[in-house]
């Protein structure tokens, strides 16, 4: 069973509680479309997923595949989702983990 699942969040959740709800919805159907792919990776290489004011904001630890993008694509334009296309990709920003990787990068 995997455990590390991605980080949720939306813009105003504390007034709005629904669009976490909604969020949670939007995971399940885009990582349901990855396993029937036979995508086990898909899941492991996302880091986040954030609703910023109607744009769907999908962090990943590692590149995604254009599938992938497709996956979030679908869900968000879903009934379970948005209804739209405002989709957006990025990838995790992270910090070097000590002097030498800080220094090797200048």
């Amino acid at each position: 069973m995997f455990l590390d699942h991605a980080k949720i969040s939306a813009t105003h959740s504390e007034t709005e509680p629904d669009r976490i709800e909604r969020l949670n919805r939007v995971y399940g159907y885009a990582i349901g479309l990855a396993d029937a792919d036979g995508n086990t990776d898909c899941i492991t290489k996302l880091a986040k997923l954030h609703d910023h004011k109607g744009t769907l904001m999908v962090i990943w630890h590692s590149a995604p595949t254009e599938y992938e993008r497709i996956y979030f694509l679908k869900a968000w334009k879903s009934k379970v989702g948005d209804e739209s296309t405002h989709v957006e990709h990025a990838l995790m920003l992270h910090e070097p983990e000590n002097e030498a990787e800080a220094s090797n990068e200048e």
